[in-house]
């Protein structure tokens, strides 16, 4: 398994520019070239599946599946309009709220990534606390880029890739019934996970790591 920081986030570089999907997937394919890598299932959550599509759209010869956790489709599902993030995206004001955040106001905005009640982990508030403004901007920015241009579900429909598709049903960034989206997809498997709000990962562990497990399986199988 190889695990990436996306450019803007964690440990990776933070610089002005390079956030479009199709420039984070191009760099996610050196990696994997240069690790030796010939054939990968590639997974992604929320943005990163937008990254795992455009890698599978760049890269035939090399994906030879796909699985999104909590991916939007479209842009219309998208469903976290608050005030506050209306804010954050404006010129000036955006950046001074930013310059002036604490690890309190970086939890309460990471709240409606989490529906089960448990506690905003510490190591995401870091990676949160560490991006720039330009870099949470642009990635933003880079996301509805890619999804207005074309929506994911007809990308995959004409890569014809095994895919996977995990969805909360109580995700309150992405509209859940939009994961019904993905049929377009021929053979797409959906699986909509109870209870559970953007960030499967953290709130059903379990099932998070036995569906994607079992589809490698079955994957590989064919």
């Amino acid at each position: 398994m190889v695990r990436i920081d996306l450019l803007g986030h964690g440990g990776s570089a933070k610089p002005a520019e390079g956030y479009g999907i199709a420039e984070h997937a191009g760099r996610v394919a050196a990696v994997l070239d240069h690790l030796g890598v010939r054939e990968a299932v590639v997974a992604g959550h929320s943005t990163g599946g937008a990254v795992a599509t455009s890698l599978a759209e760049q890269r035939g010869d090399l994906v030879s599946a796909v699985s999104l956790i909590d991916t939007g489709p479209r842009m219309d599902a998208f469903l976290d309009d608050s005030l506050a993030g209306r804010l954050m995206t404006t010129p000036v004001v955006g950046e001074l709220i930013w310059r002036l955040r604490t690890d309190g106001a970086l939890r309460d905005a990471l709240s409606t990534a989490f529906t089960r009640d448990i506690d905003v982990p510490e190591r995401i508030v870091a990676d949160v606390r560490v991006m720039t403004y330009r870099s949470l901007t642009a990635t933003d920015e880079g996301s509805t880029a890619y999804l207005e241009h074309r929506a994911i579900p007809d990308r995959l429909a004409a890569l014809a890739l095994p895919t996977l598709v995990l969805f909360g049903s109580a995700d309150q960034r992405w509209r859940p019934s939009s994961a019904k989206d993905y049929r377009r997809v021929p053979g797409a498997r959906i699986e909509i996970l109870d209870g559970v709000g953007h960030t499967p990962m953290m709130e059903d562990p379990g099932a998070t790591g036995a569906l994607p497990r079992d589809f490698v399986i079955d994957a590989a199988s064919r």
